[in-house]
């Protein structure tokens, strides 16, 4: 016969157990595929938490922010694990603030900015983007015959493209560049071929992304600075060295509906721990870059990761089920 305690134990257990699992966790997955890689760490561990999660397929960034906010005050949990900040804080002001719970940086040193080849910058002097307000300087980059640099820029809707956007009009390069926009990953082709080809060239892009490792900093390119700090989400951009490259280096944080705070404390504490190194997702992006892009390969890439960590997550586990 079972004794009243163990029983009374086992109901406990059951109830707990129940409440993890009558929970609904959405991890919502961008449509950058280099994204996938980080918001998968995080799902494997709220999954060792004991929740289910809910990879939806990829999302624009508005739509995930908006999601998040229509579920501000959800029993559920909905949540992005790469929030840009500060590229991103624009979008979540406008939602407002108070619809959000942000956790501490996830991955920290995101640095980007516009990049052209190291052979041109040094032929004819080129250190700034307003450099480009020189028609004659603008010209070298033209791809197309009008005139204009062409800029491989940043996809509608994306933060950086407002940053480009506000640039464009507060350095006056209006009438000289010409900011293309479309599909990234096909203007960053397209890009890398004009180089391999000997032509100048022009373009943003962000770390981590595997396009450094292609289009080394220092060897292939170089990094353009700006004047002066002109940027719509903060007064200055300078780093504390007098470098100012017109983007504020950023850190990706995990941002999720605000009531997972009061409501899944658990899940809450282990947002405000998880940290993965940048140069981690440098290097798994490059093995997307050479082929290993499929769901499997990046599960593969994920479960090395955390095999590789193993005590850090073990710790990670245990300090956020504490938390509970």
């Amino acid at each position: 016969m079972f004794n009243k305690k163990i029983l009374i134990t086992i109901a406990s257990l059951f109830v707990f157990t129940s409440s993890l699992f009558a929970v609904k966790v959405t991890a919502l997955k961008t449509t950058i595929a280099e994204e996938a890689f980080q918001t998968k760490i995080v799902v494997s561990l709220v999954k060792k938490l004991g929740y289910d999660v809910e990879l939806t397929n990829g999302v624009s960034y508005d739509i995930a922010y908006q999601t998040i906010a229509n579920n501000a005050k959800s029993d559920d949990v909905y949540f992005l694990a790469v929030n840009w900040d500060p590229l991103h804080n624009g979008k979540i002001k406008a939602l407002g603030e108070d619809k959000f719970a942000r956790y501490n940086p996830f991955i920290k040193g995101c640095a980007q900015g516009y990049l052209i080849d190291k052979k041109t910058a040094q032929k004819y002097n080129i250190k700034y983007i307003n450099d480009l307000k020189n028609p004659k300087i603008a010209k070298l980059f033209d791809l197309n015959g009008d005139g204009k640099a062409d800029l491989a820029g940043c996809n509608a809707g994306w933060g950086c493209e407002k940053v480009i956007e506000y640039q464009l009009d507060a350095f006056k390069l209006r009438d000289t560049i010409k900011h293309n926009q479309g599909e990234y990953s096909a203007l960053i082709a397209d890009t890398i071929a004009n180089y391999k080809n000997g032509k100048p060239i022009l373009y943003y892009t962000w770390t981590p992304y595997w396009v450094s490792g292609k289009l080394v900093p220092g060897r292939d390119v170089v990094f353009l600075q700006v004047t002066h700090s002109a940027n719509p989400n903060q007064s200055s951009t300078k780093l504390p060295n007098g470098s100012d490259y017109g983007f504020a280096v950023n850190s990706q944080r995990i941002v999720s509906n605000a009531s997972v705070r009061q409501k899944h404390k658990d899940i809450a504490k282990l947002f405000d721990i998880i940290k993965v190194n940048v140069n981690d997702i440098s290097g798994q992006n490059m093995l997307m870059n050479k082929g290993q892009k499929k769901d499997k390969d990046i599960n593969r890439h994920v479960k090395m990761w955390l095999e590789k960590n193993k005590t850090k997550v073990d710790a990670w586990i245990k300090e956020a089920k504490a938390a509970k």
